[in-house]
């Protein structure tokens, strides 16, 4: 059980763990000053669904790694190791997806980590379908494992950044002029 220094507790009654970094004795302190997200219990539930769906894909994708290939009309992989090992990958992501749920006020970097990956994915999907390499039935890749995911994971960096750069500022010691430091 944390101890109650490491409990923030809410005006809306809401309260939830933010565990203090171990390496900063004030943290503790610090960190019950973070107000709540914006949106917070939207937040949540958006990073809960993405772990729920990145493990059950990736579990999926590892049981039978020639999904794609079949359902796109693709010839079906010589290494379908390959498309396995992405699978346990987005299946990990899923892992990082619950800790943005768990505390989303600590997730702005684990996030944006996460949609960098979701923009990057079509710019490459795209390329191979426009260079005629993969059927535009691979399309499927992206909508359901990027695209529907750019709004609300945008929407969260939006929110949760004070956050994050609160908690940047607070553990690293220095106060925040609102310039970037060059």
């Amino acid at each position: 059980m944390p101890s109650p220094a490491s409990r923030a507790e809410f005006d809306v009654g809401l309260s939830f763990e933010l565990y203090a970094n171990p390496c900063d004795a004030d943290s503790a302190r610090k960190m019950k000053s973070v107000k709540p997200l914006p949106r917070r219990r939207f937040h949540r539930s958006i990073f809960c669904l993405a772990g729920i769906y990145n493990i059950a894909w990736g579990l999926y994708s590892v049981w039978d790694p020639q999904w794609l290939f079949r359902y796109s009309g693709l010839p079906l992989d010589n290494h379908p190791q390959i498309f396995a090992c992405l699978g346990m990958v987005v299946g990990l992501y899923g892992i990082i997806y619950f800790e943005v749920a768990r505390v989303p006020e600590r997730g702005w970097l684990l996030a944006a980590v996460g949609l960098t990956g979701k923009v990057l994915g079509p710019i490459g999907l795209l390329q191979l379908i426009w260079s005629g390499a993969w059927p535009p039935a691979t399309i499927v890749l992206s909508l359901t494992n990027d695209l529907i995911w750019w709004i609300p994971f945008a929407l969260y960096l939006y929110d949760a950044w004070p956050a994050s750069r609160a908690d940047v500022f607070q553990t690293s010691g220095h106060k925040d002029s609102g310039q970037i430091a060059g």
